[in-house]
């Protein structure tokens, strides 16, 4: 920001220790997670305003909205610096999988750009449109309403927050595992350039340019652009394409003016385009006849022969464009406006069956645009402090996509999506500080989601395509679905509130607890078949017309926080309990014509009725010495389904012993350390750091029915879910880096799974009647020099 107290970090301090507010506040609700796992361990400052030597550094955050602490933060937040995402030379987020609890991060199956989110058991899989994410992505507090292309690489970042469990009174759009926050930089006062580059195996180059300059006293220009390049990791062995390489070009401009230090406003526009090759999986099947081609050698080759859509080469941009305004009303009083439009375009050509013949794959086209505007009121006080906002966003995702399935002649299996969403919220957070030890929390939020779909769904003879794909000779079927924005259209409400406490009972020692509540309204399945239930009208289908309920999530948690042996040595250990109603499931089945064949598939959206979630986390750091800090963290959650009623005949089965949470590992941990000595190269002072570290996962699931039900239709899909699934495992990495005395230049040795382990992290299960497994694998052992130079 740029006002002193909020881009001064050891001004910040000043002002909380000046008010007490450290004293008062801190507990409410607890940073559990250490940023500091991955800061310098510099002086961090004691209760009585002095530098405590040797304490571990102290970051500032605004997960509240509001500059502070992160240990007076109320929720478990995760928080990493743009200089230490680089210094750790992290190729995107989606490897703070290894170091936040209970969090899964990875790109979606069969892409580079597209954001797998799972955080404390809930997420969101499918980026099909009308799917909703249980895990909120945002940009500058601009929520992502859709998953592709937001997973990009960190190239412009001020830092990274991960915030854990529900949040709806302090962010516009309400997400009911957690969010994800992207904070880019602010303009320097001062003309400023830097250049960055990495060359690795692979023939991995990477290059990014970043700039700005004063205009004048008060307005501030700048851009950044870079280009990120790798071959393939894997190769098609048919057509010698690469499998699994990179191909991505990313700028982003803004403009600053800072009329008064009372008002600033920017205006920001970003672009990213993808044109990678599509990311082809491993086939854990043999091919059926004639071809009974056995699984390949190479976990990241492939068969596969789709790689256009309608004509069009694998791509994936993305674009955006904001406005955000900062006006400081009072010392204590902010309001903030934040405008944006967002749009995206992905051509993907998936190949589910990954061989050289139309068995089972998907040429898709998505598209999506969003429009959205938040008000915030931010008040900092010595007795209170909170944020209220309003929030109004209106979207649209369309795709449509043909399922090309070689059985016999041949079928093309049309469905378009045209969804529409509105929803406005109003949302207030605030805190009281009783006495100087003991505080309460407060807060709530009204939410209204509207929402109204298209679904044509229709089967088209042959394997050249629908009309809409390509082929306008295409003869077509009667449609299964055809359904307008009349026919499909709900809205649902809800209130969530929030109560929170905190205690200090020492200087050392903060204790915090708190009930959240979270809500993600209901929504249709963009695949559903009618045909499959008979026709539009009859009871099943009409149910299916009415969508799936809403989820709903009820959460408690405590916590303890700690600083010993002077601020050297810092803990964070909290136990949460999660009680998850509706919780929306999409799957898929095939379907079948009045012969008794195959040709198709319909969606599977359903409510599972009950979950629990239970688990602990527990993380610690310490500076050792003056040169060697060790950082930890161990995380054990207990998913558990409790009731998911499933239809066989006439009956109702509960199905949910035979589930499992996907992307939802039981056990986590990661062992990291920091050792830095000084070292002089080319003639310049500066300090050498080595950081090994150790990650581990307990098994993971990529589907949820992994055991027999006792339904035919759902026991089929029980071999094939196992297959996909990946046992426990360990990753090491280790960097060894340089930075000048004057940090201008700095210059890594970086290498990730160095013991060059397999591991499962996506797949798609299709077996039986379509006779295919495929999966996809972590990046394989990778290594990098980086280097980067400040003018």
């Amino acid at each position: 920001m740029h006002t002193p107290r909020i881009t001064k970090p050891e001004e910040t301090l000043m002002r909380v220790s000046k008010n007490n507010v450290m004293l008062r506040r801190s507990v409410a609700a607890v940073m559990m997670t250490l940023p500091a796992m991955y800061a310098h361990p510099v002086l961090a400052q004691t209760a009585d305003g002095e530098k405590a030597e040797g304490a571990i550094d102290r970051v500032i955050v605004t997960a509240r909205k509001r500059a502070e602490l992160i240990q007076d933060v109320p929720g478990a937040v995760t928080a990493l610096s743009g200089a230490q995402l680089e210094k750790q030379a992290l190729p995107d987020i989606t490897a703070l999988t290894d170091i936040v609890p209970n969090t899964t991060l990875k790109a979606s199956r069969g892409t580079n750009t597209t954001l797998t989110a799972f955080i404390r058991g809930i997420g969101q899989q499918d980026p099909v449109a009308g799917f909703e994410q249980g895990v909120g992505i945002y940009l500058d507090d601009i929520y992502l309403a859709r998953p592709q292309g937001a997973l990009t690489d960190i190239y412009d970042l001020e830092r990274i927050e991960v915030l854990r469990g529900p949040q709806g009174t302090l962010y516009g759009r309400n997400t009911i595992g957690g969010a994800v926050k992207y904070v880019t930089r602010k303009l320097s006062p001062n003309p400023s350039f830097e250049i960055k580059g990495a060359l690795g195996n692979y023939k991995q180059h990477d290059l990014v340019l970043k700039g700005s300059t004063p205009i004048n006293d008060m307005l501030r220009v700048g851009a950044t652009i870079g280009t990120f390049n790798r071959d393939g990791f894997g190769k098609n062995v048919v057509n010698g394409r690469e499998n699994y390489n990179k191909d991505v070009n990313a700028a982003r401009v803004s403009a600053e003016l800072v009329p008064s230090t009372d008002l600033f406003i920017r205006l920001a526009a970003d672009y990213t385009k993808d044109d990678s090759q599509p990311k082809q999986g491993y086939r854990l099947l043999n091919a059926p006849p004639p071809g009974n081609e056995p699984p390949l050698d190479g976990a990241y080759d492939t068969r596969a022969n789709l790689y256009k859509v309608n004509g069009h080469d694998q791509q994936v941009t993305t674009k955006g464009a904001s406005l955000t305004i900062d006006y400081n009303i009072t010392p204590d009083t902010m309001f903030k406006s934040v405008t944006a439009h967002r749009s995206s375009k992905s051509y993907a050509p998936i190949d589910f069956d990954s061989l050289n013949a139309a068995l089972w794959e998907a040429p898709a086209i998505y598209s999506d645009k969003q429009d959205s505007q938040e008000f915030q009121l931010t008040y900092t006080g010595s007795k209170w402090q909170g944020v209220a906002g309003l929030f109004y966003m209106k979207t649209n995702a369309f795709n449509e996509f043909d399922v090309l399935y070689g059985a016999g002649a041949g079928f093309s299996l049309l469905t378009r999506d045209d969804i529409d969403s509105k929803t406005w919220a109003v949302y207030a957070d605030a805190s009281y500080n009783v006495t100087d030890a003991f505080n309460v929390s407060v807060g709530g939020r009204w939410t209204d989601d509207e929402r109204e779909a298209a679904i044509y769904k229709r089967t088209y003879l042959g394997l050249a395509g629908s009309p809409n794909l390509g082929n306008p000779a295409a003869v077509g079927l009667a449609p299964n679905t055809d359904l307008g924005k009349d026919d499909l259209h709900r809205k649902d409400k809800k209130f969530t509130p929030k109560l929170g406490f905190g205690w200090k009972l020492s200087p050392e020692h903060n204790l915090y607890g708190g009930y959240q509540s979270g809500f993600k309204g209901g929504m249709f399945d963009p695949r559903m078949d009618l045909a499959a239930t008979g026709g539009p009208n009859t009871p099943a289908s009409l149910e299916k017309r009415k969508g799936v309920n809403p989820e709903e999530v009820d959460s408690l948690e405590l916590g303890l926080k700690s600083s010993l042996n002077g601020g050297r040595l810092q803990t964070n250990a909290a136990v949460f309990y999660t009680d998850y109603k509706n919780v929306q499931i999409p799957g898929s089945i095939p379907t079948f014509n009045a012969q008794g064949q195959v040709n198709g598939f319909a969606g599977t959206l359903t409510n599972a009725g009950k979950a629990k979630i239970k688990g602990v986390e527990l993380e610690a750091i310490a500076r050792v010495t003056d040169q060697l800090s060790l950082n930890g963290m161990v995380s054990y959650i207990d998913a558990k389904y409790k009731e998911w009623m499933v239809a066989s005949g006439a009956n109702l089965i509960n199905v949910a012993g035979s589930a499992e949470f996907q992307n939802t590992p039981k056990k986590s941990a990661n062992l990291g350390a920091t050792y830095e000595w000084p070292v002089s190269l080319f003639g310049r002072g500066g300090s050498m750091s080595f950081n090994p570290s150790l990650s581990y996962k307990d098994k993971v699931y990529q589907a949820e029915i992994v055991r027999l039900t006792g339904i035919a239709s759902m026991d089929a899909l029980v071999p094939q879910n196992q297959m996909l699934a990946q046992g426990g495992f360990t990753l090491w990495d280790a960097g060894l880096v340089w930075t000048s005395s004057d940090r201008r230049l700095q210059i890594g040795l970086h290498g990730r799974n160095l013991t060059d382990k397999r591991y499962k992290v996506a797949g798609y299960a299709f077996g039986g009647f379509f006779s295919t497994v495929t999966t996809y694998y972590g990046d394989p052992r990778t290594y990098k020099l980086t280097a980067s130079y400040k003018f």
